[in-house]
């Protein structure tokens, strides 16, 4: 199975958020933001590797890729993808 790296809803929410980020993140992260940014990049990833359109992508993820939230113990939601190596000719 070819697994994506964890995406979380700020990639440096220490930096992004400011002096106050260690408490704010419990109320601005969000399982939509980081599930938006997995998406974005498994669609990329399909489309740069398996040479699909951005049409051809989204359907093949539709049907073939999980979801799946990954637990952050400092309040920042992560989600991950997971797409079979085995759908793939030639793998």
């Amino acid at each position: 199975m070819r697994r994506g790296r964890p995406t979380q809803s700020f990639a440096n929410y220490l930096a992004e958020l400011g002096a106050k980020a260690q408490c704010e993140i419990y109320s601005k992260s969000s399982t939509d933001l980081a599930l938006r940014d997995a998406f974005r990049k498994m669609r990329h990833f399909l489309m740069t590797t398996q040479k699909l359109s951005e049409d051809e992508a989204i359907s093949l993820m539709s049907v073939a890729v999980d979801f799946g939230v990954t637990q952050v113990v400092d309040g920042n939601w992560g989600i991950h993808a997971i797409v079979k190596k085995s759908i793939f000719s030639g793998s």
